[in-house]
């Protein structure tokens, strides 16, 4: 008889990652889904990220800082400031890792702050912890 990786009895996470960069956003899906074992969704822009929030409501929001139009902090405010996504816990990913500038953004209520560039083999890892997962 086998024994079960810990890792696999974890509870499978829906995150949704908004990140304006293509391959940013392509690889974190497959560090997240085919190594970490989530089910991901993901979103181009602050405003496509807040309609799939409110669409189909993921257990956590893997959210980009510096984008054009509606910005991470942005689009942190909107989810809060809606009743159907209030609630989701929010993760920074951003390149910008000064201990002031994550300190900020964890101010703005995020759970946790992770840099970029980030490692695709323990990006589901990170996520978990930031969690408490």
């Amino acid at each position: 008889m086998f024994a079960v990786p810990a890792s696999s009895t974890l509870p499978a996470l829906k995150v949704l990652i908004i990140d304006d960069e293509d391959d940013i956003r392509r690889i974190a899906k497959l560090a997240l889904g085919r190594v970490g074992g989530m089910e991901v969704v993901d979103a181009s822009s602050g405003r496509e990220g807040l309609r799939r929030a409110e669409a189909e409501p993921p257990d956590v929001i893997l959210l980009d800082v510096m984008m054009p139009g509606l910005d991470g902090p942005s689009t942190l405010a909107a989810l809060r400031s809606n009743t159907k996504t209030a609630s989701i816990p929010v993760v920074f990913l951003t390149a910008k890792a000064m201990p002031s500038e994550m300190e900020r953004l964890r101010d703005l209520g995020a759970k946790d702050v992770l840099t970029k560039p980030f490692d695709p083999l323990t990006l589901a890892q990170q996520l978990r912890a930031a969690l408490g997962a």
